[in-house]
């Protein structure tokens, strides 16, 4: 596996691998790595993406004096080490071993600590966990599209009372119960199917991919978020189908639906189809099992119990919400946003949502993102 060729990087981006993190070979993209001492920021990315997507971000964070580092994380792009097979231990792709995975990362390159921490979607959840579980390393986090609620609560004050009844029905059967029966996403995600028919489908993985990414963009104009009032099927449905599938489809059925023309897919600027071929190759390479591997450590819950151990612990390093208008992710979770801004994250500097801009933020309004993130980046606390 070679690195990432430059001539798909902007100027002052190069792509190289580091060794031994924490059993995996990972591939970085690196930007303002030629003066030594420069603090690091560390940058997250989710799914389906790969370090590619904060190219656009990491020059300007570099030439305001930053080390800048994007890991392909564990399960993704050029990064090896990690199993596809679906039907192999998911210990790797639990919460903190991402954690471990970061750590590791941030020790081999020679430094004691990131001044931020960035994570944007399945990575915000991992830079929100760094920044809670080693404060003293992540001195800073920025979040993107995903919110952070908290650890999982510990049951409490249960002595010599009945054990809770499981709610019934559950949530996927009241979802498949809804006159448009319907499904949750990240229960799909981590089916055994899932992987092959994202990576075999009808239309091809490019054609999946350009679907997928503009039916969470601000490109779709139907993307008009706004808070859930519960968790429950009635205010789950209310969200696309993206997040809230026909019960009948798989992923690329479902956003194959909202194909766009010819014409849009010439006037998406931030997503143009040579820069769509690169996460199209690393895909059609991989398939999507790595990453949805993921999805499946939190949907089963076998590592619920390890993840209470920091029940009530508060991300306590200085914090910021970066995410769209248009981005359905910041109110996926009921209350989530709320719960981040009033106890989950104390020293939270704001919460900002950007017109113009979905799900994919950093690249839509790549320019107003890393303007936030200097800010952030500047004030004392946050260094």
């Amino acid at each position: 596996m070679k690195p990432l060729d430059t001539k798909f990087l902007p100027t002052g981006i190069r792509s190289r691998f580091v060794d031994d993190v924490n059993g995996l070979r990972v591939q970085i993209l690196e930007a303002g790595f030629e003066a030594p001492a420069r603090p690091l920021v560390v940058l997250l990315h989710g799914f389906p993406e790969i370090a590619y997507s904060w190219r656009k971000v990491m020059p300007r964070l570099a030439a305001a004096g930053w080390h800048v580092v994007a890991p392909d994380l564990r399960g993704y792009g050029r990064t090896t080490g990690w199993s596809a097979d679906f039907d192999a231990d998911l210990r790797p792709f639990r919460m903190l071993n991402a954690v471990r995975d970061a750590l590791g990362l941030v020790f081999a390159l020679g430094h004691r600590h990131a001044a931020a921490v960035v994570g944007h979607d399945f990575g915000a959840g991992v830079a929100a966990w760094c920044a809670l579980v080693r404060p003293d390393v992540f001195h800073s986090l920025a979040l993107m599209s995903a919110p952070f609620a908290g650890p999982p609560e510990l049951p409490f004050d249960t002595d010599r009372k009945p054990p809770e009844v499981p709610a019934s029905p559950t949530i996927h059967e009241a979802l498949a119960a809804l006159p448009r029966p319907r499904k949750h996403y990240q229960w799909y995600y981590s089916t055994r199917p899932a992987n092959a028919q994202m990576w075999h489908c009808r239309q091809g993985v490019h054609d999946f991919l350009r679907a997928y990414f503009h039916h969470k963009s601000a490109d779709w104009k139907r993307n008009r978020p706004n808070r859930l009032a519960a968790w429950n099927a009635e205010e789950l449905a209310k969200m696309p189908t993206y997040y809230v599938m026909d019960l009948a489809d798989d992923m690329p059925a479902a956003v194959g639906k909202e194909m766009p023309s010819a014409a849009e897919i010439a006037a998406c600027q931030w997503l143009p189809d040579d820069e769509l071929a690169v996460y199209a190759a690393e895909y059609r390479r991989n398939g999507f099992q790595g990453g949805l591997n993921w999805y499946r450590s939190r949907t089963g819950g076998a590592f619920e119990a390890e993840l209470q151990l920091f029940s009530e612990r508060t991300v306590d390093v200085p914090s910021i919400f970066i995410s769209g208008t248009s981005d359905w992710g910041v109110y996926q979770r009921p209350g989530a946003v709320e719960r981040m801004q009033e106890t989950a994250c104390t020293r939270m500097a704001g919460v900002h949502l950007l017109d113009g801009a979905g799900h994919w933020v950093q690249q839509e309004q790549s320019e107003a993102v890393a303007a936030l993130l200097l800010d952030f980046l500047r004030r004392p606390a946050a260094g």
